[in-house]
């Protein structure tokens, strides 16, 4: 189980990111190994200091780069995790997230157990940790809006949240080196490179924050439910 994190400037919330990892990788079962790669893009704060620092003890890598594209810098932690693996590219699995994201306990667990069971490329949907930044009302319209079907699944894509088997990963051509919607774009290919599924107790917390890392992420998306409150506001 390979965990793959992109990073810029994340000093703030990526120790909370990294706990939380450990603790998911500390709950595998014996003969399941972990890795944790941490991916530094145009980071000017301590990010990848840190990183380091929290990883010395455990299995992990830490690599800089100054990009400011965060599908090189997934694709980069992809393609470090797999040499770093050197087995069969069906026995490795890249979980992905983000900094800014906490994941249960058992996130791994879930993603293991999905891979057993055949499934070769999973999302999973985010929740929301504070709405401090946002106008009243928008943390109601979120959830409200936030789709999930009565079967669990859903037609959410997040990077934040998202596992596939290696061999599926390379078969789909991996993350291309776009600065935003990497996500969907992988998930495109990754639907006909075998079996997926769209799961809603596949769940991690990500920050509220207005302003992202990625130009039309999921931090922009968030923040046009703002507008919609503004607007509603003014026509009462």
């Amino acid at each position: 189980m390979a965990v793959l994190i992109p990073a810029r400037n994340e000093e703030l919330l990526l120790p909370r990111c990294l706990r939380s990892v450990a603790a998911a990788c500390a709950v595998l079962p014996a003969g399941v190994t972990s890795d944790i790669i941490v991916v530094s893009d145009g980071s000017t704060d301590t990010t990848a200091d840190l990183a380091r620092a929290m990883l010395q003890h455990t299995c992990g890598r830490v690599l800089e780069v100054d990009a400011g594209n965060v599908g090189l810098a997934r694709a980069l932690a992809a393609e470090t995790a797999l040499t770093r693996h050197r087995g069969n590219p069906w026995r490795c699995w890249l979980a992905n997230t983000d900094a800014d994201c906490e994941v249960p306990q058992n996130w791994l667990l879930d993603h293991l157990s999905l891979a057993r069971r055949g499934y070769t490329a999973v999302a999973g949907i985010v929740d929301v940790d504070c709405f401090v930044e946002h106008r009243e009302h928008v943390e109601t319209r979120f959830r409200v809006t936030y789709q999930i079907n009565d079967d669990g699944t859903h037609p959410h894509v997040h990077g934040a949240n998202l596992g596939v088997r290696a061999d599926a990963y390379m078969l789909a051509g991996g993350w291309n080196a776009l600065e935003t919607a990497e996500d969907h774009d992988l998930w495109a290919r990754l639907r006909t490179a075998g079996t997926h599924l769209s799961d809603a107790r596949l769940r991690v917390v990500t920050s509220g924050r207005r302003v992202g890392r990625a130009p039309l992420g999921f931090a922009g998306a968030l923040a046009k439910h703002n507008e919609f409150i503004a607007d509603s506001e003014n026509a009462a």
